[in-house]
């Protein structure tokens, strides 16, 4: 069979299916790579939601019997909303950052590659694939890099020359042997931009990041969020864009190719005070078909309390309160607690100290210990 003929009829195919971009690599070890991620598990810069087994993300041949390439492909998803809503007194607003506006990527990148793969193999019947969107083994970034999709930018993100870094990425294992594409030149320079506007400097140097200080890291978390983050996750409730929007190579980059990705406005910038009291059925029905919404509604609703704080929001109190007092989940009193003494008045300030009373929970009462210190 002549490949490079079937390479140029997948990329063409590739365009009908809504993918916009596809690149070919060899399915070969990814050796530098693994250096580096040895290195960040060393430092315990990893966020732990990744694949363990280093092998299993930097060699192919782990994956699959005898692969011979690796089709990398991208869609480039909207940063900014046709429509918008605006946040005020009384009615503050939370944001989930751009990559979980619309429908989950990932159910849109596997809905791309199953019809990609079916093209395949209806080409070569006895062609075997293997495909993968960000919960797989292999290290997405690393292999559109190495695809020519982009290059790797200090923000860790890849950013294509069309799209910047606003796309999702998804690969494919393949025993076909194509022609693999060359990768694109660094273009980041002298650039720092993305690392200056870091909020938390989880950007060690260029193209290394410590998950562990990431908001977008920090918002998917289930526990409590160490008080000298809250104030940088500001009014974020899941994921953070900080390093991408500073990115001068995003400046003017804004699609929408795909319907599925299109946001919501009520649901993308949501109000918070509701957030408080939703029940885990209408989470589901209001937020479950955002990638963002994949650790529940308790970490959603802990990034909202905290949200709440940052805008001292006194119309907060009340829901606060009862929240602090009923909820039977101890993140979520413990982080309200907190929040009324960020708030402040005297109402915050009786609740705090009758709590310190009743609480039992150890955690609970450390934070109510530190919500009530901003009243000294």
């Amino acid at each position: 069979m002549d490949f490079s003929q079937l390479k140029k009829e997948i990329i063409e195919y590739s365009k009908t299916i809504g993918i916009d971009k596809i690149g070919f690599t060899t399915a070969s070890t990814f050796d530098e790579l693994r250096n580096r991620l040895i290195r960040q598990q060393e430092l315990q810069y990893q966020s732990g939601f990744e694949e363990k087994d280093i092998e299993k993300r930097v060699n192919p041949a782990l994956l699959m019997d005898s692969p011979r390439s690796i089709i990398a492909i991208a869609l480039a998803y909207p940063s900014k909303m046709n429509e918008r809503v605006t946040s005020k007194k009384g009615e503050r607003r939370g944001i989930f950052s751009r990559a979980s506006w619309g429908e989950d990527y990932h159910l849109i990148l596997r809905d791309r590659l199953k019809k990609l793969e079916a093209y395949i193999i209806e080409r070569v019947p006895e062609a075997k694939c293997k495909s993968m969107v960000d919960t797989g083994e292999l290290v997405d970034r690393a292999v559109a890099e190495r695809a020519g999709i982009g290059w790797s930018g200090k923000n860790c993100s890849i950013i294509t020359p069309e799209f910047g870094s606003y796309v999702y990425l998804g690969e494919m294992i393949t025993t076909i042997p194509f022609e693999p594409d060359q990768p694109i030149e660094d273009q980041c320079g002298t650039c720092n931009k993305c690392l200056e506007a870091c909020p938390t400097g989880a950007l060690v140097q260029g193209g290394q990041i410590n998950a562990q200080k990431c908001i977008a890291f920090l918002t998917q978390t289930k526990g409590f969020i160490e008080e000298q983050y809250r104030e940088k996750i500001g009014n974020r409730v899941y994921g953070c864009d900080s390093c991408q929007t500073a990115c001068p190579e995003n400046k003017g980059k804004n699609f929408h190719f795909h319907e599925e990705m299109e946001p919501d406005p009520e649901i993308v910038k949501p109000l918070l005070k509701p957030m408080l009291q939703i029940s885990n059925r209408e989470f589901k029905e209001k937020f479950g078909p955002l990638a963002g919404s994949w650790r529940g509604k308790k970490p959603i609703q802990r990034n909202a309390i905290i949200a709440l704080a940052h805008f001292k929001d006194e119309t907060a109190v009340d829901e606060l309160i009862e929240v602090m007092n009923k909820d039977s989940r101890a993140v979520i009193r413990g982080t309200a607690a907190w929040a009324l003494g960020k708030i402040g008045g005297e109402t915050a300030k009786a609740v705090l100290e009758n709590a310190r009373e009743t609480e039992s929970d150890e955690e609970v009462l450390v934070e109510i210990e530190r919500g009530l210190a901003f009243f000294k």
